[in-house]
């Protein structure tokens, strides 16, 4: 694990407290998310409902609206009592997954720049990562690196869309030729999807799960705190057949065992929510995108138009900067404003290097004072 004893998060967020700035790197909402569901969660302590152990792979009531949820939303007939696993967080069910599925010297197959926890958890497996591009001007995947990337020594293929750090969504063609090569290959697609509400415009989100051939080898994974705005309740799940679910289950239930009983209850009670909460949620979230993705193309700034997710990235190079970690690490104190540098999410540096993702997820008066600095630390 010596790899992963820093992190980019932890430097640029202690910078940013050093200097006083504007922190637009760490992907969180300044804002709660519904009254109601923090009421359900409130009047569950307050009736002793959740506040010792709930069952070990989630409540009943959870596991149910999980299923609903899946089935509402995207076709698909999920068995609560078998298909599905709650854990302390997307993360912690990602990394559940990845030790029960991938043995020492299997290859991980990932598209980078990758969300940091991924290569942590193929290190925790005792896997080896195998990059995969993300590149062009719309930092879309190469699927022809891909079908080249995966062997038989290759055991999963991970999967983001929408994609953090780039901010882009998988399109169908996309997906149906990552599945096809999975298919082929005869590998486990583990699909990060705790982004899947949080799209805009036409690029609404496809789970790969839907797609032929590719529900009984698919493990998919979402997040509460990430459709609801509750990121510090760490409520997350995953959902697929039963041997992979059983498996991950396995694992995860020597981690952290159970958690978060009261807000288990809130959680499934938010996801029977009507659509117009969704709706109105992307709308909200579209418009804090509109303001910071204005704002940093009129600084001269390439800004790559986000598809969803929390993030934007822009190409620095235009500000006659030659790579986004140096941009970074000079912001904070030239602009009062933190940003994270994608180059260091990716075994190739070339892949990443002159791009640079900033968080939007904020109140707009916090963005106006953001762009408001960068004006003026940079002059424009």
């Amino acid at each position: 694990m010596r790899e992963h004893t820093t992190s980019i998060f932890a430097e640029m967020s202690t910078l940013a407290v050093e200097v006083g700035a504007i922190n637009l790197g760490q992907g969180f909402p300044d804002t709660d998310g519904p009254v109601e569901i923090k009421e359900v969660a409130i009047a569950a302590i307050a009736d002793g409902r959740g506040n010792q152990y709930p069952p070990p792979h989630g409540l009943p009531q959870l596991r149910t609206a999980i299923a609903e949820h899946q089935l509402r939303f995207y076709g698909l007939e999920v068995d609560p009592q078998v298909d599905v696993v709650v854990g302390t967080g997307a993360s912690e069910i990602l990394q559940s997954a990845l030790m029960a599925l991938v043995d020492e010297g299997d290859e991980v197959v990932v598209f980078e720049p990758w969300f940091d926890i991924y290569t942590a958890g193929i290190s925790l497996a005792g896997g080896r990562r195998v990059g995969v591009p993300m590149h062009g001007p719309g930092l879309r995947p190469d699927l022809e690196a891909l079908r080249a990337a995966v062997t038989p020594r290759t055991r999963l293929i991970l999967l983001n869309s929408p994609h953090n750090p780039t901010g882009i969504v998988f399109t169908p063609a996309e997906l149906r030729e990552v599945a096809r090569i999975a298919i082929e290959n005869d590998v486990v697609v583990l699909s990060d999807e705790a982004y899947e509400h949080l799209w805009f415009d036409d690029s609404a989100h496809v789970p790969i799960a839907t797609l032929p051939g590719m529900w009984e080898r698919t493990v998919t994974v979402g997040s509460g705190g990430k459709t609801f705005s509750f990121t510090g309740w760490k409520v997350g799940w995953a959902s697929g057949p039963p041997d992979l679910i059983g498996a991950v289950r396995v694992v995860r239930q020597h981690l952290s065992y159970v958690s978060g009983g009261p807000f288990q209850y809130a959680i499934a009670h938010g996801l029977g929510m009507p659509d117009a909460y969704y709706e109105d949620f992307r709308a909200g979230l579209a418009r804090k995108r509109d303001i910071l993705s204005t704002g940093l193309a009129d600084l001269g700034l390439g800004v790559i138009p986000p598809q969803g997710t929390y993030f934007i990235s822009t190409d620095v190079r235009p500000l006659g900067y030659p790579d986004g970690l140096t941009f970074c690490r000079e912001l904070p104190r030239r602009a009062g404003v933190v940003a994270i540098p994608h180059q260091v999410f990716c075994d190739d540096p070339d892949i990443g290097a002159p791009y640079v993702r900033w968080a939007f997820c904020k109140r707009p008066e916090v963005l106006h004072a953001a762009l408001d600095r960068l004006r003026a630390g940079l002059g424009r």
